[in-house]
């Protein structure tokens, strides 16, 4: 996520703008910084089925759950991709509780996310958030990244 700081008529902009009308901060300001969209996943080759692992990627700071390079991000990791009103539909990955879900589903924000609490703490607090459970990418041999499944499939 960007560092940029909404500009103060900004304030609920989710509620009057659709996503394709956002502009690039307020995109951006979306994120809850869960880092689950930043967790491995795999695909079955026979049902294209997507399994969710505990396995954080490289470059997510497991102290911060922030990517290291986001900027860069799409260059140096293969599998990263960049979200878009466009692709939402697409990405069946996302958890119930992501912003950018919850407003293409035409749900409200989570009470506990940063843009209704203030606070960028009140995604761990809540218990969304991988840091407590998410192992680096390097902890893990690329061969023993099924042991790390932990959904049913998507």
């Amino acid at each position: 996520m960007t560092q940029e700081k909404l500009p103060p008529s900004s304030t609920r902009f989710w509620e009057n703008k659709t996503l394709s009308e956002m502009t690039h901060i307020e995109w951006e300001s979306l994120c809850d910084g869960c880092g689950h969209c930043c967790l491995i996943k795999l695909q079955d080759e026979d049902s294209d089925e997507i399994y969710l692992t505990n396995v954080a990627c490289h470059l997510l700071d497991l102290g911060s759950c922030r990517c290291q390079d986001y900027p860069h991000r799409l260059q140096q990791v293969e599998m990263c991709m960049q979200l878009s009103p466009d692709n939402l539909s697409e990405v069946n990955w996302l958890p119930e509780t992501c912003a950018y879900r919850c407003l293409a589903e035409q749900r409200s924000l989570p009470v506990w996310h940063p843009l209704l609490s203030g606070q960028a703490d009140s995604v761990r607090e809540a218990g969304v958030s991988v840091i407590d459970f998410a192992v680096a990418e390097e902890a893990v041999h690329p061969e023993q990244l099924e042991d790390h499944i932990i959904d049913d499939g998507l």
